[in-house]
């Protein structure tokens, strides 16, 4: 079995009354639409150069960061 995390999220009331019409519309569970979103969402960011370009900024920052606290 896949590792998983418990987490709490609120939502506007709009914003989950029409996710759970497109999850009952699709027939999921409404936590399933929830991580369906979630996959495209990082997926859309995945293929986003922009995001990359700062993605690779920020491991850069976080890596200097590591450095310097593990003495080297």
């Amino acid at each position: 079995m896949t590792a998983s995390r418990v987490m709490s999220l609120r939502l506007p009331e709009n914003q989950a009354a029409e996710l759970a019409a497109v999850a009952r519309t699709d027939d999921v569970k409404f936590t399933v639409a929830i991580r369906e979103a979630i996959d495209t969402h990082i997926a859309v960011r995945r293929a986003d150069p922009d995001f990359q370009m700062r993605l690779r900024r920020r491991l850069e920052k976080e890596h200097a960061i590591l450095e310097r606290l593990a003495g080297g």
